[in-house]
């Protein structure tokens, strides 16, 4: 008589059976599936440490006294030579991470001994803040270089509807064309494109669009207030004249 167990191990699949036989409570575990759980405790410590970058990057930040350069007079000749504006003090401080009052006492010690060398340059102060400069008495070698047309010029119009403006600015379009005789309008879009003179609200009476000097203006001229600009000629007309005799016409 045939056993009935002995029966039913034979009809048993083959890979069944042998999954029975491999499964049991005390097998070893795997040294994968072991350390799996300790890396995963791990993997939250990593990610907390990069997201404490303030940058979000998982390169260490440079210290912030980190100067950048071999020394503070290096630094700042260096920033002011790339810059194609005027820097003010505190913005060059936060550049070179060292105090405003240590940055202004190393400004204007370059910008004197400059002077003292008789160098090719100036470091001055225009439009509140600092930039390099050509110095004046060089101003003939520089002209020298730029008069093959390398630099674009104002023609004489836009040289004479600029100071119409800074003399009497703020200004209207329709006072411009009285002072000058003739009409403006392309002039004032050249000057306004270059960024010489800018919109400065509207005439309280007619609504006009009133024109005033830019920055800009002041740093190409290399004055730090229009106050420093030049006195009218004695033989031109009073500007106020001219106000009146453009209200008669």
């Amino acid at each position: 008589m045939t056993d009935p167990d002995v029966t039913e191990q034979a009809q048993q699949p083959p890979v069944e059976a042998l999954e029975a036989a491999t499964t049991s409570e005390d097998a070893p575990t795997p040294p994968e599936a072991a350390e799996a759980p300790a890396r995963a405790s791990e993997r939250p410590a990593a990610d907390a440490d990069e997201a404490s970058e303030p940058d979000g990057t998982d390169e260490d930040d440079q210290p912030s006294d980190t100067l950048g350069a071999p020394t503070l007079d290096a630094a700042l000749e260096a920033v002011l030579l790339v810059t194609d504006e005027p820097l003010d003090i505190p913005t060059l401080a936060t550049i070179v991470r060292r105090t405003t009052a240590e940055v202004e006492e190393a400004v204007r010690s370059l910008s004197a001994g400059y002077a003292e060398a008789g160098r090719g340059f100036d470091l001055r102060e225009v439009a509140g803040g600092w930039r390099f400069y050509t110095r004046a008495d060089c101003s003939e070698v520089v002209e020298r270089f730029v008069r093959d047309g390398q630099q674009a010029k104002l023609t004489q119009a836009a040289l004479e509807t600029l100071a119409v403006v800074a003399y009497r600015q703020p200004v209207s379009r329709a006072r411009i064309s009285a002072v000058r005789g003739v009409n403006v309008d392309g002039v004032i879009r050249t000057l306004t494109s270059r960024g010489l003179i800018g919109e400065a609200g509207h005439d309280p009476t007619s609504q006009a669009i009133l024109y005033r000097t830019t920055d800009l203006f002041l740093e190409r001229l290399g004055i730090t207030d229009l106050a420093e600009l030049p006195p009218v000629a004695d033989y031109l007309p009073d500007i106020e004249l001219l106000d009146a005799l453009a209200d008669e016409m």
